[in-house]
């Protein structure tokens, strides 16, 4: 028996006698250890001089118990909770880093947004980006089936807009063929021989009460040295005979007659005895003493600076069916803010006349730009807007109102006046508004009008002055930072400073 001594060959040692050598495996470097991100020091701090400290109790904490609404106010990083992605992408909102969305018919058919009219308010120093903003709305918002009405551009600002569509604006002004009458009976002008008795009645409330809301404006906007001319309920009582009579609707006619506001001046300077008898009037002497302010109120109408402009039948044919209509007033600049917001106000009834008939789905916006020159011209007119803006759900119509700051509600009278309080109201039949940037000095506006606080005014006044577009969106009671985002096809069609650059 043969025994084996020692460990033996390995095969590496057998192949190598063999004449053939085994590779041999790599070693791997040796890695550098991480060093500690942290390194333990015991209770008493390290053992170097200086370097120790006494251990202690936790320091006091104190806890809060709030509402999911109210912790962005301690803590404002929180974003306000998203609105749902339909209608206009408008550009992203800053806070949460999303896409922010604007859908003002949307928002009110749910609940989760806490907006019960479509009117949109929206406000910025000039050059802050609040018309770029209105037209890429209005762009954006006809891929869903909307049309818009600029009801008076003074100053052209709509006509690229328009051009982009192949629309051509009308333009009003004198010596200019168009001719817009705002006692016109628009879609409700047939039909009158098929209503019954109660039909009838109530389409006449309808128009009647249109055409005295205008009425009261326009006499309202005449002023007797510092007084504005009064319409109380005389005055109404006058005028309405006056227009029932002139459209043939006091004698039961099936085919009433548009009039005008020349023919209603007539109507009360040479009244008939029937007129003065259903206004329980003595005389013809006591009718005209006691109605002379209001005849010569109507009568600067007629023959005043805005003659032969709204004081005749419509001349201008609309497409209803078009993507975009605008009425241009910027003819009418040269005559002053007065003339302007008178304008205004006629386009604004008319306007109104021709969408009260509207088909179900016939979803329009209505733009209303400077809009503050129609509140310069008295209560009876702000009066007349306030209308258009509660009526704004039952039309279908998005009403848009375009002003400098919120302080320009305000220059309608008097602090404390009648006419202060109703223009502040408007701020609450519109539950969305855009403020873009705005100086320093109208923080306090921001806070009296709108209830702001600190952190929302230093969005206005500091991160929105800093940039073109930027705006805080309120919707309701929920707030947005808003940067507006456009293509390049759309800055071209919202710049406007044309007038600077010397573009054509």
């Amino acid at each position: 028996m043969i025994r084996q001594r020692g460990p033996g060959r390995d095969v590496a040692r057998l192949l190598a006698d063999f004449g053939h050598d085994l590779p041999a495996t790599p070693a791997e470097p040796a890695q550098a250890k991480e060093p500690r991100l942290f390194t333990r020091a015991s209770r008493r701090g390290p053992r170097r001089a200086g370097r120790g400290w006494a251990a202690s109790p936790g320091a006091p904490v104190s806890s809060w118990r709030m509402t999911s609404d109210q912790v962005p106010v301690l803590w404002p990083l929180i974003a306000t909770p998203g609105l749902p992605p339909t209608g206009a992408q408008m550009g992203i909102d800053v806070l949460s880093g999303g896409s922010f969305f604007a859908d003002p018919f949307g928002w009110v058919l749910r609940d989760d947004v806490p907006v019960t009219n479509p009117n949109v308010m929206c406000f910025g120093k000039p050059g802050r980006g609040k018309s770029a903003t209105t037209k890429a709305f209005l762009l954006r918002m006809m891929d869903f089936g909307y049309r818009a009405l600029v009801l008076g551009d003074p100053k052209d600002e709509y006509e690229p807009l328009c051009a982009f569509f192949g629309v051509d604006p009308i333009a009003i002004g004198p010596g200019l063929p168009a001719r817009i009458n705002p006692l016109s009976f628009g879609p409700l002008a047939g039909g009158w021989d098929t209503l019954d008795r109660q039909g009838a009645h109530t389409r006449a409330g309808i128009v009647f009460g249109r055409w005295l809301t205008l009425i009261r404006g326009l006499v309202g906007s005449q002023r007797v040295g510092a007084t504005p001319v009064p319409f109380g309920p005389v005055e109404e009582q006058v005028v309405k005979a006056a227009l029932r009579a002139l459209t043939g609707y006091a004698t039961g006619a099936t085919h009433l007659v548009e009039t005008t506001i020349p023919a209603l001046w007539h109507q009360l300077t040479t009244p008939t005895p029937q007129l003065i008898e259903e206004c329980r009037y003595a005389s013809t002497r006591q009718f005209l003493d006691e109605s002379r302010l209001l005849r010569d109120a109507l009568g600067q109408l007629v023959d005043g600076a805005l003659a032969g402009l709204f004081d005749t039948h419509t001349t201008i044919d609309m497409d209803w069916d078009a993507p975009i209509a605008s009425l241009s007033l910027s003819r009418l600049m040269p005559l002053g803010d007065e003339a302007v917001g008178i304008a205004l106000t006629c386009l604004s009834s008319w306007g109104r006349g021709m969408r009260e008939n509207a088909r179900s789905g016939d979803l329009r916006i209505n733009v209303r730009d400077e809009v503050w020159k129609q509140m310069r011209l008295g209560p009876e007119a702000v009066k007349s807007f306030d209308q258009d803006l509660r009526l704004s759900r039952a039309a279908g119509d998005i009403q848009w109102a375009n002003a400098h700051k919120p302080a320009d509600l305000l220059s309608v009278g008097d602090a404390g006046s009648q006419a202060v309080t109703i223009a502040k109201d408007l701020l609450h039949l519109t539950d969305v508004k855009i403020l873009h940037g705005q100086d320093h000095g109208v923080a306090a506006d921001l806070e009296d009008l709108l209830g702001l606080g600190p952190i929302a005014r230093d969005v206005v006044t500091r991160w929105a002055m800093q940039g073109k577009g930027r705006a805080l969106w309120c919707v309701g009671d929920q707030q947005y930072k808003v940067q507006t985002v456009l293509h390049p096809l759309e800055a071209h069609l919202t710049f406007t400073n044309d007038a600077i650059t010397g573009a054509a």
